[in-house]
């Protein structure tokens, strides 16, 4: 995070409030050649890959550097996300890269589910992208956003609709999920703080979990609708009302759901005092 918020701090010092979305290859080339001169990223391209999203490679001949690969085949979106992902893997964790590379699979990037370097590269990626302080200003964090108000997130930082939602699911103050499906399947899913500290969640990493029948997810026929927002009563997709926005992206064969419920207090206590993050801190320091 400290990595990220330097970097974030110099963009908003040179470019300004309104500099989305940033311009990961052109940052990279640069600032590497500042920080490290005799091993900079040498190259990003982008080439058809099976099996990976993204990767870092040594090149150990002159020039000797580093060269970062995304793949071609994904939306320009994911691609900026695995750019991001794998320059955070430079900055963070050159040194301990095998001679061979690193290659990152499509979990840990577009799923943010990757462990240890992973997760320390998504986490990178995502604040470098989509800075809290500027998404707070987007979306206030108690707002209910419709899937037209994620979409424009997503423009705004030129990341895949996915990587906005995940990224507000981590600041919103709602209680919400999102679930991604294919075929009446749930793929994945990921729930706010506030939800699944309320038992709002879904388990996706043992027996398949079947979509509700009643749920927009499993209605392509009502596409237009499941965009728009449709209300269940409490019994569909747990046992209260649920609103739901839902995009089928025939494209890629999955079904991408947003899911909002109402107030509602945690299943269990959890007495804490919040701690500022580093984006408070900064913009408190910047007040004062």
């Amino acid at each position: 995070m400290r990595w990220a918020n330097r970097l974030t701090q110099m963009l908003d010092a040179v470019k300004g409030a309104d500099r989305y979305p940033v311009d990961v290859e052109e940052l990279i080339l640069e600032y590497s050649r500042v920080i490290s001169p005799d091993d900079p990223v040498l190259e990003i391209v982008s080439r058809p890959l099976r099996g990976f999203e993204g990767a870092l490679v040594p090149v150990r001949e002159e020039p000797c550097g580093w060269l970062v690969v995304s793949n071609s085949t994904a939306s320009p979106g994911r691609r900026r996300f695995t750019v991001a992902h794998e320059v955070a893997h430079y900055l963070l964790h050159r040194d301990r890269i095998p001679p061979q590379g690193i290659y990152c699979k499509e979990e840990d990037v577009s799923r943010r589910a990757g462990k240890d370097i992973e997760k320390e590269a998504d986490s990178f990626a995502a604040a470098l992208l989509m800075p809290l302080h500027d998404l707070r200003r987007q979306i206030d964090p108690i707002a209910k956003p419709t899937l037209a108000d994620l979409g424009a997130l997503a423009e705004r930082y030129g990341v895949s609709l996915t990587a906005a939602t995940l990224r507000w699911l981590e600041v919103t103050e709602r209680r919400s999920l999102m679930v991604v499906s294919t075929e009446g399947y749930a793929l994945w899913a990921r729930s706010s703080e506030p939800a699944f500290k309320s038992g709002r969640f879904i388990r996706t990493s043992g027996a398949p979990h079947e979509i509700p029948a009643g749920a927009g997810a499993t209605r392509p026929d009502l596409a237009e609708a499941c965009r728009a927002g449709i209300s269940h009563p409490s019994g569909v997709w747990f046992d209260e009302e649920v609103e739901e926005y839902t995009v089928h992206a025939t494209a890629i064969e999955q079904v991408i759901t947003i899911l909002h419920l109402g107030g509602g207090r945690p299943r269990w206590s959890v007495v804490e005092e919040r701690e500022p993050d580093v984006v408070d801190r900064f913009e408190a320091n910047g007040r004062a």
